[in-house]
């Protein structure tokens, strides 16, 4: 497990970073990059061209030694790292899950199950809203 002084300590590092509150709850995730498999000095990250980083690309590359893998299966190999303060249960924790998004309640979201209570806590994009059970989807 992760213990909260292996917080990341820059953005240089990441795939992946948020911090949501969720209710009462209050969550912290990401993804460190992946070190290049093949000559093992630097880290995969999106290609880089003309000074700027190519956001929508759709592969990651090395930048020492120009090695490139896909970015569906470079995703689905890291770890979202998680520290949580659970929404039911009010209790602290830490876990790791896939990063890979997964359909929770009609929402696209990475899930991870407490520790304390075993309760179900999406990670959602931001600004969208969990569906209940209780409302009707309204299609306009």
């Amino acid at each position: 497990m992760i213990s909260m002084s292996k917080l990341p300590e820059n953005m240089d590092n990441l795939l992946y970073f948020t911090r949501r509150s969720n209710g009462d709850g209050k969550i912290i995730a990401w993804v460190n990059k992946q070190e290049c498999q093949k000559c093992h000095k630097a880290k995969l990250g999106k290609p880089v061209e003309k000074g700027k980083v190519k956001m929508r690309a759709k592969e990651y590359v090395c930048p020492a030694c120009g090695f490139t893998e896909d970015m569906k299966t470079h995703d689905e190999s890291q770890q979202l790292i998680i520290i949580y303060t659970c929404p039911h249960c009010k209790k602290e924790g830490e876990a790791t899950t896939l990063y890979k998004r997964k359909n929770f309640q009609g929402v696209q979201a990475y899930v991870f199950s407490c520790t304390e209570c075993g309760q179900k806590i999406p990670i959602t994009k931001k600004m969208k809203e969990i569906k209940s059970k209780d409302e009707p989807d309204l299609e306009d």
